[in-house]
């Protein structure tokens, strides 16, 4: 009896005495912090919260973090966008640094005391340079030499005021370039951003919907850029900052045109001015995703009119964005032309060029990179920064 009571107190004495060994052992990693855990995918967002690299430009992953970083603080502040009237005006100092070396050319050769046909020859070769397109090139220059020869004398002044009226003619002053964004009969006015892939559509969308906000209009987004996770992130950044809700897709490479529907049927519910749908890019030779594309527009047309269909193109593409254009402008109608990256290496010809070739205006030019850089396009403001 007194071995079994001896066992018994050894066995409680070990289990004690390893209970309180194991309890007073450093743990694996105490102390350490551990690394965060990556925060709930978005809605349509990959596993895991991971968002997929943005293909538009550095600004479309600039934005895609933003819209990770406004996930994991919280509700971003509202900004209030200054209103849109006279930005291109403001900003023209900036457009004068771009496009300045245009009307520097053109006004040191038209300055010459002899204008010969070699001069002329030059006056074609700097507009041509300058991606006016080689028909509104020659066009410019037969007038100008109609109109040196009946003004004879050829001052500082009088050049200026004769390539002025040029330039003024060819872009076109009296062209209607206003933004169709008005609510009509009960509902929302329905923007349609379209064009290839890096031209900046995503950007261009939330710029867009600033400036509206700015003039005091209620917007709601449309993220139906399905294919890129990072796309719709951006987009619903851009709307949080001024308080526009984004209508997006719960899983990637959802049907766009459902996407599109549902944004106008809440735009309908909501009672907003203006819906902007922004779409997927996509290369104007694919003829699938155009005629989808297409799709998108006929769905939102079975709840309303679609009353600005915006082409988005990189100026700094110069003439091969014109063979973009007229592929999107046969497959949906475009109405008007935004042109982004003015502001860089673009070649201010290109406004002539593209509303020769489309037959419809410029409406919007992007002149930088900052969230109010959007701005209606100004003909005057545009050719005297050209002039300097």
């Amino acid at each position: 009896m007194e071995y079994v009571i001896l066992i018994v107190v050894i066995a409680v004495l070990a289990v004690v005495t390893g209970g309180w060994l194991l309890f007073m052992r450093p743990r694996r990693g105490r102390g350490a912090v551990a690394p965060p855990s990556p925060p709930p995918a978005a809605p349509g967002g990959p596993p895991g919260g991971a968002v997929e690299p943005a293909t538009e430009n550095a600004e479309a992953n600039a934005e895609a973090n933003a819209a990770a970083a406004a996930t994991a603080t919280g509700v971003l502040d509202l900004e209030r966008p200054p209103p849109s009237a006279g930005r291109m005006v403001r900003l023209r100092a900036r457009l004068a640094r771009s496009q300045g070396s245009l009307g520097s050319a053109l006004l040191s050769l038209l300055s010459r005391d002899r204008l010969d046909e070699e001069t002329w020859d030059e006056i074609e070769e700097v507009l041509i340079t300058a991606d006016v397109g080689v028909a509104p090139a020659r066009v410019m220059v037969d007038d100008l030499r109609t109109k040196v020869k009946v003004l004879g004398a050829r001052g500082p002044a009088e050049v200026r005021a004769l390539l002025r009226a040029e330039l003024i003619g060819q872009v076109g002053e009296d062209d209607d370039r206003s933004l169709r964004t008005t609510p009509h009969h009960g509902l929302p006015a329905v923007v349609l951003m379209v064009g290839v892939n890096g031209t900046g559509k995503t950007t261009t969308c939330g710029k867009l919907a600033r400036a509206l906000i700015g003039d005091e209009r209620t917007v709601l987004l449309g993220a139906a850029d399905t294919f890129r996770a990072a796309a719709a992130d951006q987009l619903q950044t851009w709307g949080e900052r001024v308080g526009a809700e984004t209508i997006r897709a719960d899983r990637e490479g959802a049907d766009p045109a459902s996407v599109a529907f549902e944004a106008v049927s809440r735009g309908i519910e909501k009672g907003v001015d203006v819906v902007i749908v922004d779409t997927a890019g996509r290369l104007h030779t694919k003829v699938d995703l155009m005629d989808e594309l297409g799709k998108v527009k006929r769905v939102v047309e079975k709840k309303t009119t679609v009353d600005e269909v915006l082409l988005v193109l990189d100026a700094t593409t110069g003439q091969n964005g014109l063979r973009q254009a007229r592929v999107f402008a046969e497959v949906v109608d475009v109405t008007g032309v935004v042109l982004t990256k003015l502001d860089g290496t673009a070649k201010g010809g290109i406004v002539i060029a593209v509303q020769r070739e489309l037959g419809v205006p410029v409406k919007l030019v992007g002149l930088g990179e900052g969230p109010d850089d959007l701005a209606p396009f100004d003909p005057g403001a545009f050719v005297d920064a050209i002039l300097g």
